[in-house]
């Protein structure tokens, strides 16, 4: 498949080129190298190899590279076409080309003045046309303007979704929660029916208000659990007409919403070229703007668009986002890492890991290139992580000690949201504490005098263990855009160098299609009739009949 839409992309498979094999023979001498060393010959390591755009800092002086590897990297990444690939993304090119889209969810934040073209369209007043309508809506929602049918007014907001639609709302929404002073937030995305019935437990129908938020309007979680919702809105008014009052539609299927009950003053729309998961900067933004105010939404993308700047027209070598891609790519290709930690030293930010599995795993967790080959190298990591220091006393063991190599971003703030007492202090010290004992390590003649000699190789830790602390002022609504931007393009730098497509999702679609066969088959099954199951293998026929099958007959057929 060729697509001459996307950019100048390299034609070349990344591990064919010369500078790979470079690469490979050099990552043979940096797994026997001492980072501990490193920084004592070179005192200037943190000055070359930090970087800063405004309060951000990225200091990625504790991993395992030299100047040759970055050198390397940089060689790959030109060969790569980094820079004419994002010039495409940027300038509206159809770089999602297996369903043929542009990808602009940089579109949304963007600040500049001036047209953007997708083809003969400038796609930026219809952008700043839903911006002032989001912020029309906030305004009288939270002024008491937007009331419910029986005229009280509105106290909470349940937002509907599932995937991006609710991993980023939610993740900004408890990020920001410091700044919240708008309706009560909920979010409901499992169809598993506790998720809705936990969630709406404590609330009345008459001041809630509920954000569906689904671009077809088809999605088979949303859709449920939001029929759920128009039927715990009856029960509790006995008015039909009530969901005009109670209800909002994230979508573009405005004759889905219309059926719905949902008039068309409450649907808010947003385009294909806008991803689920790069989405909450649109529309699907509603319920973060609810809770902050549409002012720190605004403030949120502003940090956005800064980031988005400082990628596009920084220099590779001086570029954030390259640089940690850079680094993601020399773990995943030569060093074996397969998985990343990223650990926020902020307990708003216990989702921002979470949120990232998605944005990162869904992107880059792909097996073939763009001309449709098996790759013969690896792609996206798994992703995980924990808010810190919860996560020292749960997985740090087997980062520090374990067998595998885990490089791990750090993410923490000079300044507390919530400055009680000296627990900031505390929660820093533990921060720096954990990446300079990750690179040092303990060596054997380090453990004192009185260790008995059986425990003294339990208490030995290798060090080695590469960081990137990531440090900014405070969180606020400005510096968390900046944050989740820097990831973002991080992804994208990393899909172009692997040569696939980091925008579609097509892994997910089988399971969402087995699911829906099943289902007329469990109706079945549980109405006592016996259909026909040969077309599953035995494992899942079985199950089927345990799960579904009146009072569990496994044995039935």
């Amino acid at each position: 498949m060729t697509q001459p839409f996307i950019g100048k992309y390299s034609d070349r498979r990344p591990d064919t080129s010369p500078v790979w094999k470079r690469l490979e023979e050099h990552s043979q001498s940096i797994v026997h190298s001492d980072l501990r060393e490193m920084f004592e010959r070179d005192p200037q390591r943190f000055a070359r190899f930090s970087l800063a755009n405004g309060d951000l800092l990225v200091d990625y002086s504790k991993n395992l590279i030299t100047d040759e590897t970055l050198h390397l990297l940089l060689e790959l990444a030109r060969e790569a076409g980094i820079e004419s690939a994002r010039e495409a993304m940027f300038g509206g090119g159809r770089i999602n080309w297996t369903e043929n889209r542009a990808v602009l969810h940089v579109a949304l934040r963007r600040r500049a003045e001036g047209a953007l073209f997708l083809e003969d369209h400038d796609i930026m007043p219809d952008v700043r046309r839903v911006l002032e309508r989001m912020r029309k809506f906030c305004h009288d929602l939270r002024s008491g303007l937007i009331r419910g049918a029986s005229g009280k007014k509105i106290g909470a907001v349940v937002n509907i979704g599932i995937g991006g639609s609710d991993l980023g709302p939610v993740m900004i929404s408890e990020a920001l929660r410091h700044y919240q002073n708008g309706p009560t937030l909920r979010f409901v995305s499992n169809v598993d029916a506790t998720d809705f019935v936990e969630k709406t437990r404590d609330l009345k129908p008459e001041e809630t208000l509920f954000i569906v938020a689904s671009k077809t309007f088809t999605t088979q979680e949303t859709m449920t659990n939001a029929r759920t919702a128009r039927q715990w809105l009856f029960e509790g008014l006995k008015d039909w007409s009530a969901v005009s009052k109670h209800f909002v539609a994230l979508s573009t299927n405005s004759d889905a919403v219309r059926e719905f009950g949902i008039p068309a003053e409450r649907q808010f729309e947003f385009w294909d070229w806008v991803g689920g998961r790069f989405s909450s900067w649109s529309a699907i933004g509603l319920s973060i703007a609810i809770g902050i105010g549409f002012d720190r939404f605004e403030e949120l993308l502003d940090g956005a668009f800064e980031m988005d700047e400082h990628f596009r027209h920084q220099p590779l070598e001086e570029n954030i986002p390259v640089i940690l891609a850079l680094l993601g790519i020399w773990y995943r290709n030569f060093l074996g890492a397969a998985t990343q930690a990223i650990l926020p030293y902020d307990q708003y930010l216990h989702r921002f890991a979470a949120y990232f599995q998605q944005a990162d795993m869904e992107s880059n967790g792909k097996r073939v290139d763009r001309d449709g080959e098996i790759l013969e190298y690896d792609s996206g990591p798994v992703l995980w992580g924990e808010a810190g220091t919860n996560g020292q006393h749960a997985f740090f063991q087997l980062i520090h000690q374990g067998t595998q190599l885990i490089p791990c971003d750090f993410i923490g703030f000079v300044h507390s949201l919530n400055p009680v007492g000296d627990h900031h202090r505390k929660l820093m010290a533990n921060f720096l504490a954990q990446t300079e004992a990750l690179m040092r390590g303990r060596r054997p003649g380090e453990i004192g005098d009185d260790c008995p000699d059986e425990l003294r190789p339990h208490k030995v830790f290798p060090g080695n263990r590469p960081t990137t602390s990531i440090l900014l002022d405070r969180l606020t609504p400005r510096s968390l855009g900046k944050l989740i931007a820097m990831y973002e393009h991080k992804i994208f730098v990393e899909g172009v160098i692997w040569r696939i497509n980091s925008f579609d999702q097509w892994g997910v679609e089988l399971g969402k299609e087995l699911a829906k066969k099943i289902l007329p088959e469990a109706e079945a099954l549980a109405s006592g009739a016996n259909p026909d199951l040969s077309r599953h293998d035995s494992s899942t026929a079985a199950l089927m009949r345990r799960i579904f099958a009146p009072d569990g007959d496994e044995e039935r057929g």
